[in-house]
């Protein structure tokens, strides 16, 4: 811990961890000529088991062979998409993208397509690599929809078809030369207008993130890492992948989140390192309530994306029997922003996201006039650092909203800091819900359901909840003044959306809590209505 003393709302950036200026590709040759012969990746069998696994020499060789077939097809600079589950040909195609000079566009699975046409064209793709189906979702069909009248789109291969992954179209020549501050992923976050965001994220920010990250885990180079989170989120292509590398460690993959086969693979695997949201460890701990294996090689679990209860806390480290470290950070900042330590106690583990990382400034800002809180007060959490953003996809609009002109990034989180630096997030300021670690916006949701024939109006909310930590709760009146049967809406919103968008709770009204300008109160129907809507589906 940094022995700080405050006496406002600001934590300066420590200078005991300098952003490491290196770039993807790069640490992960580095990585393979340090360790050659050292397991790096391996994918967990959705059935259960360990599949294939790459050394670092074989995966930096896969990664260069197709970076080398990309480089004939795609000019450095340009956007390619990825659109798969958690498979280690994703991880591959992280690292042949970075070493080709590309930015990778990175997409939920889940998507349907109306959501895969928005990304695909506001990224400015020219190439998507797909799977062809997951979970039901049939996505060469999908793909091919939405292809149809994306110009700029010249390629669509499935990662499943090496052949046309290795094609060359002409005579390769060397690589580029890759620069830290060159653009190397582009991820889509929600944001104010209902529709996602695209945080396009530099070399530099997301290897440092990685590296200072795994630092403040404590553990030894070398560790198995065990995670399910998903590759297109922050949590699964930085956190996990770009910090196991630099450490010189052995990623092992899941492509899908089953507690009993994460379980079993802690028993036979035996990982150091595991990353969970809430949501997945109170699953975990079901199953082993139910049925005991042996854990004790897990010694830290690293959890965020979502509010965690201290008595989950609690209940994860008596029934693993390590240590416990929470985790704050946005996409729009690389990943990682602050985190606890090994040694924390108890109350700022279970209910404190620690200390900033090195390297990155946070600071509590008022709402009204931007500057700094007093200690232990509530503001908008911002942050400075090398890890920012260089900016929102062709949206300078909402990079300027995002961005201050001080280079303060205001994260639309609440929260109030400590004398020692110590944050705790207390709420948002943006409406955003967070469903299990993923970040929901109302208005995309609600911009679906009023295209259905007799919705008037309609107002989304989260609603707290044991498992999820929020869910979707949908409030509508219709034109007729009579209910929508809740089968045909459920139909409607899964034919346009992901399915964690689709409401869990439903209530028609007649009329609204409204604002004297004339606005929706969400939060009043979120106050009145939480509770009954969850007595209620019981």
């Amino acid at each position: 811990m940094y022995g700080v003393e405050l006496s406002e709302s600001l934590f300066p950036a420590q200078t005991d961890g300098s952003p490491a200026e290196t770039t993807t590709g790069g640490v992960l040759a580095a990585a393979a000529t340090a360790h050659p012969d050292r397991p790096a990746l391996s994918e967990l069998l959705p059935e259960g088991g360990v599949g294939r696994t790459w050394t670092y020499g074989t995966l930096h060789d896969e990664a260069r062979s197709l970076a080398t077939a990309l480089s004939t097809r795609f000019a450095a600079g340009e956007s390619v998409s990825v659109w798969a589950p958690s498979i280690p040909e994703w991880v591959i195609l992280q690292f042949a993208a970075a070493l080709a000079g590309l930015r990778l566009v990175t997409l939920n699975p889940a998507y349907k397509v109306r959501e895969l046409v928005f990304a695909l064209e506001q990224s400015g793709a020219v190439g998507l690599f797909l799977v062809e189906e997951y979970r039901g979702n049939r996505m060469a069909d999908i793909a091919a929809e939405a292809a149809a009248g994306i110009e700029a789109l010249r390629e669509v291969t499935l990662l499943t078809d090496r052949d046309a992954l290795l094609r060359h179209d002409r005579e390769p020549g060397p690589l580029p030369q890759v620069a830290p501050d060159d653009p190397a992923l582009l991820l889509y976050t929600s944001g104010t207008t209902g529709q996602p965001k695209g945080a396009v994220l530099h070399h530099g920010g997301i290897t440092s993130n990685g590296r200072l990250f795994f630092r403040r885990l404590q553990v030894d180079d070398g560790i198995r890492f065990l995670t399910a989170m998903p590759m297109f989120h922050v949590g699964g292509c930085v956190v996990a992948v770009l910090s196991t590398v630099q450490a010189g460690g052995h990623l092992i993959l899941a492509s899908i989140f089953d507690s009993n086969v994460m379980l079993d693979a802690i028993e036979s695997e035996r990982p150091e390192v595991m990353t969970a949201v809430p949501t997945m460890l109170v699953d975990m701990l079901d199953k082993l309530a139910g049925r005991a294996r042996d854990v004790s090689s897990v010694q830290r679990i690293v959890s965020g994306g979502a509010v965690v209860p201290p008595e989950l806390v609690r209940q994860v480290r008596a029934t693993f029997g390590c240590d416990f470290q929470n985790i704050y950070g946005q996409t729009e900042c690389s990943g990682v922003l602050s985190q606890t330590y090994v040694d924390d106690d108890v109350e700022d583990t279970c209910e404190s996201v620690g200390q900033a990382l090195p390297a990155i400034e946070l600071s509590i800002r008022s709402t009204a006039d931007n500057t700094v809180c007093p200690l232990d007060t509530v503001g908008e959490i911002c942050a400075r650092g090398r890890g920012l953003m260089l900016e929102y996809n062709a949206n300078p609009e909402a990079t300027a909203a995002t961005v201050d002109g001080d280079g303060w990034l205001h994260t639309g989180d609440l929260g109030r800091m400590d004398s020692r630096g110590y944050v705790r997030v207390t709420g948002r300021v943006k409406e955003m819900i967070i469903r299990g670690g993923e970040n929901l916006f109302p208005v995309e949701i609600e911009n679906i359901l009023l295209e259905y024939p007799d919705v008037a109006e309609v107002a989304v909310v989260g609603i707290p909840d044991d498992r999820w930590g929020e869910v979707v709760a949908c409030f509508i009146r219709t034109r007729s003044g009579d209910p929508i049967p809740l089968d045909e809406l459920r139909a409607h919103c899964r034919a346009h959306l992901s399915p964690q968008k689709t409401p869990a709770y439903w209530k028609f009204v007649t009329d609204w809590p409204m604002t004297p300008s004339g606005k929706i109160q969400k939060f009043a129907l979120r106050d009145t209505y939480a509770d009954t809507l969850r007595q209620e589906s019981a």
